[in-house]
């Protein structure tokens, strides 16, 4: 079995950014050398997060509309966690777009369904994150 580990590191500039990392995953695919296998793609912070869905620019601001509904950054004053930093908003935001994303490699390639991409979102940006990609398979 062959097996690939990596971390990707992000330093956003903005508190709330959607940044397709597929052409990154593709590429350690590609070094892997693994043919038939998966690749899992896990955030390592737990104010940022992993998902899989289309790259389109209306899609993103709407993601982030609906999110600051769902759990918006003001007040801060709202949220017990917020001792010490201003970030409880960013750990529910990142509950509810999700951990880690896991795709099938099938003859070399991310095995997508159609329009899928990876995404990397941030909630609480302007400070450095990392992102593991493990690649196993045959």
């Amino acid at each position: 079995m062959k097996s690939l580990t990596r971390e990707l590191w992000f330093n956003t500039k903005k508190r709330r950014e959607f940044i397709n990392i597929t052409p990154v995953v593709e590429e350690l695919v590609a070094e892997s050398g693994v043919m038939e296998g998966l690749c899992l793609v896990n955030a390592m912070h737990i104010t940022s997060s992993i998902f899989i869905n289309d790259d389109e620019s209306g899609l993103h601001h709407d993601f982030d509309v609906w999110l600051e509904k769902l759990a918006p950054h003001e007040p801060v004053s709202g949220y017990r966690h917020n001792v010490g930093e201003e970030n409880a908003d960013a750990h529910m935001k990142r509950q509810i777009m999700g951990r880690e994303a896991v795709v099938a490699i099938t003859g070399g390639q991310l095995h997508f369904g159609p329009w899928e991409q990876i995404f990397y979102g941030e909630f609480d940006g302007a400070r450095r994150k990392r992102v593991l990609v493990k690649i196993i398979g045959e």
